[in-house]
């Protein structure tokens, strides 16, 4: 056990969340500027519809993320509890089921993307110029699944380890790279200027990929890349453990999926545009509470496998109130200056009169949003997926399709931008309800 490891069963809550959250705080702002810049550049360079072909294809990028999230936040949750146990027979096998199962499900990501991208991305009721553009970023993004997999899941691992810093600096790397290639290549390929955004990413995701490979080859202390294959004794708990978390991610797919056609339905392609730009808004906002969450599994993980109840309390509870106040730093300020915000996704004077009411009212609740990830974490850091699975069911599936659905034909069109916060306010009330059932049977 390294001192980071054992720092997770000693130090005060405030300092783990400082030591572990901050860097991966910063690290996942990082990995959000890849679609937010994207999102940015074709709005400023190329075009209003250039923007929203990239977020019309940016929610099947959750595909990959998901793959990523299902392996890395199951391996990162195996490690700390196993780091918190002193079990070094599984902290040896963790990197080697990780890469085959990345290997494997990328492997079929990346074909049936390939194949399939113009089908998929014609759910969201795209057609024309539009549904052309989508597909040629799409595309090129399936491309380097096996990249983004591989980096996005080993670098949770990293964090499981706790190795918060080390991981936010490959990350800034890679953003680094996407952000410097985005312009230049738009500019350069000009008519293809989608396919330069995609070819950015994808770059970014290699060399990232690289470096964080020859980590675990070369530099790791505590988990090392032995031989790669799937170990059965750990599989079915990783997978277990990671669902809730990939579910988050994938099924985002369904979720936009419905506000885009309804989107499309009831205003048409300006409405999709707005909803193109508040959904990226919202999605960068999110990623800073993924990163605090990311600082609060290892240690509630490892806690909770050296059976320190009180302690998993204590951090819980630190880092829940920290959440809220971070997300308060996103929700003030957008809520402000809704405007100027919008107008960065190059939105004509026309549609930011329909945009701004409308994207006020969907990032209304934000500011609880920190309690819900953090409640999500919680489970998936216990071992408990049921639990968060169900949670991520009701938000994404359960509560919200008969909502998107059914409101703006009862309610009214206006009404869709309400179904969000919504649905989130009574998931937040869930799941700090089943937080409380299960704290109270840790003895």
């Amino acid at each position: 056990m390294n001192k980071n490891s054992k720092e997770l069963l000693t130090a005060q809550p405030l300092q783990i969340l400082i030591k572990l959250s901050l860097p991966a705080i910063l690290g996942m702002i990082v990995i959000g500027l890849y679609p937010l810049m994207d999102g940015i550049f074709a709005g400023q360079i190329l075009s209003e519809r250039a923007m929203t072909a990239v977020g019309i294809a940016t929610p099947f990028t959750y595909i990959n993320t998901g793959i990523a999230t299902l392996i890395g936040v199951g391996s990162a949750s195996l490690l700390s509890r196993a780091i918190g146990e002193g079990n070094q027979r599984t902290i040896d096998k963790v990197m080697g089921n990780l890469c085959f199962w990345i290997l494997l499900l990328s492997a079929i990501v990346t074909v049936l993307g390939i194949l399939f991208c113009q089908q998929l991305l014609a759910v969201f009721g795209a057609k024309g110029e539009l549904l052309n553009l989508s597909v040629r970023y799409l595309r090129i993004i399936f491309l380097g699944s096996v990249f983004v997999n591989f980096a996005q899941a080993a670098n949770m691992v990293m964090r499981g380890e706790g190795l918060m810093k080390r991981a936010m600096l490959i990350m800034a790397m890679g953003a680094g790279i996407n952000i410097s290639l985005d312009p230049i290549l738009m500019i350069l390929l000009k008519e293809h200027g989608v396919e330069g955004a995609a070819i950015a990413t994808v770059t970014a995701q290699f060399v990232q990929a690289i470096v964080t490979l020859w980590y675990f080859k070369k530099k790791s202390e505590v988990v090392k890349i032995g031989l790669i294959r799937r170990e059965n004794e750990i599989a079915g708990e990783m997978f277990s453990v990671g669902v809730s978390a990939m579910l988050m991610q994938v099924l985002t797919i369904i979720q936009q999926s419905f506000l885009y056609s309804q989107a499309f339905r009831y205003g048409g392609e300006t409405s999709a545009t707005i909803m193109a730009a508040t959904l990226r808004i919202q999605a960068f906002s999110f990623i800073p509470l993924w990163g605090m969450s990311q600082g609060l599994q290892p240690a509630i993980g490892a806690n909770f496998g050296a059976k320190q109840y009180d302690r998993v309390k204590k951090i819980f509870n630190v880092f829940t109130i920290s959440s809220i106040v971070l997300a308060a730093c996103f929700w003030l300020p957008a809520e402000a200056f809704a405007k100027p915000v919008l107008k960065l996704f190059g939105l004509s004077d026309e549609t930011l009169l329909l945009a701004v009411p409308s994207f006020r009212t969907m990032y209304s609740i934000f500011i609880v949003y920190g309690v819900m990830i953090m409640t999500m974490t919680f489970f998936q850091a216990i071992g408990d997926g049921k639990t968060a699975g169900i949670l991520v069911m009701l938000r994404q599936i359960i509560l919200f399709i008969p909502s998107v659905i059914l409101l703006p034909l009862i309610v009214g069109t206006h009404s869709l931008w309400y179904v969000l916060p919504i649905v989130d306010g009574i998931v937040v009330l869930l799941g700090i309800q089943r937080y409380f059932a299960t704290v109270g049977k840790m003895k």
